[in-house]
């Protein structure tokens, strides 16, 4: 019997976690699933040894503050691979835990696959000579990612991006109306604050005081905030009851919310390319702590930091960063979208050119054959299951 072993240590590695695990079922219905996730991977039938809802800190600074914690965790996911002894190990994303995780698998003689991989073409390039030093196989998301990752003599398997296959509205926008119970005449927007209780403090509280600006120029906007499976609703309920903004929190059918929304106002991550597929156009906003963003900018060595503006090479969707991510700047922006549908026409222009540039549909079974094809390399392996 195949076993792997997932390592996933946020909410959108969760839900590429639970697209894998579902896909490797497919593929092998006998196969065995454990490793560290949250809901939607528990769901995809992953044995989850380690909940994720308490894990997600971002920046250089608060990173160091929890790193006794994390070490203590990456030791427990170590004994974990130490007894079961998994064919294979999948690191997605959550990059500078999931590396040193790789790095001991690799001490255990366990084959590691990397998935949604550290980003060593937006900085610390150098790394990616790290990053291809202890995986066995790497799944590259990017066209350029994959170059970059080649140079530095990693194994390279070009699988195209995941949410092609994840991003799939099931309702039509009538029913999608009537699902959120959301008026057709009024604007929608979503406030999508993030999966990690420090975004959702630093930025939901902006978002609220923008939204109320919103409503004092459309006074009849509609406002959804969809719940993060890593982020309890009494956190979000407890914010929201320090605003005047009227928002009704979702937690199902993002994707379908998103087809019936005008705008989205964004945390920086993988959600502003989610929108970006659906057409969604977004007001990106990102915070850190000073000193991780001052460092970050000695190292960042490209100009934008949402995804899309990333994919498309240029400035399409507009970017807010510490202190330019204030209440006036995010209404200003938002209104700008709504009260103008050339301008929202122009930008869903734009954003469907990202969709052309991330590949074609499928990269989550061909994540899962590479590591299939992994696990039955390893000598005893599982050939005689493929």
């Amino acid at each position: 019997m195949v076993k792997v072993m997932i390592s996933a240590g946020e909410a959108s590695g969760d839900l590429h976690g639970a697209s894998v695990a579902a896909a490797l079922k497919q593929l092998q219905p006998g196969i065995k699933l454990l490793g560290m996730g949250g809901q939607a991977m528990r769901s995809a039938g992953v044995d989850i040894v380690h909940d994720i809802a308490d894990l997600g800190v971002i920046g250089f600074v608060e990173v160091v503050r929890n790193l006794p914690r994390l070490f203590k965790l990456r030791d427990s996911l170590v004994e974990v691979m130490r007894l079961e002894r998994p064919d294979v190990l999948v690191v997605i994303d959550y990059p500078d835990f999931n590396m040193r995780l790789a790095e001991k698998a690799g001490q255990l003689g366990i084959p590691v696959v990397s998935y949604i991989s550290p980003s060593a073409w937006a900085w610390r390039k150098g790394r990616a000579k790290s990053v291809a030093k202890v995986v066995t196989r790497l799944a590259a998301i990017f066209p350029f990612e994959a170059d970059v990752y080649r140079e530095a003599g990693a194994n390279v398997a070009f699988v195209g991006h995941p949410l092609l296959d994840i991003v799939k509205p099931e309702m039509s926008r009538p029913q999608a109306y009537a699902f959120f119970q959301a008026e057709p005449s009024r604007p929608v927007v979503l406030l999508l604050p993030g999966s990690r209780t420090q975004e959702i403090g630093s930025l939901l509280p902006v978002m609220l005081a923008a939204g109320e600006k919103i409503v004092e120029a459309v006074p009849g906007c509609q406002f959804f905030l969809p719940l993060a499976s890593t982020i309890s609703r009494e956190m979000l309920q407890d914010i929201l009851n320090n605003s005047q903004l009227n928002v009704t929190i979702t937690n199902e059918r993002t994707y379908d919310l998103m087809t019936i929304a005008d705008v989205a106002i964004a945390a920086s991550g993988t959600v502003t390319l989610e929108a970006a597929l659906l057409g969604l156009p977004s007001v990106v906003v990102y915070k850190v702590a000073a000193s991780s963003y001052w460092l970050a900018k000695l190292l960042v060595k490209i100009p934008h930091v949402s995804l899309p503006n990333i994919v498309a090479g240029r400035r399409i969707i507009p970017e807010l960063l510490q202190a330019d991510a204030n209440a006036g700047g995010i209404a200003r922006e938002a209104l700008a979208i709504l009260l103008d549908p050339a301008e929202k026409r122009r930008l869903q222009q734009d954003l469907q050119e990202v969709r052309c540039k991330l590949g074609e549909p499928g990269a989550v079974e061909r994540v899962a054959k590479v590591i299939l094809e992994v696990a039955a390399a390893q000598p005893g392996g599982a050939n005689e299951h493929l």
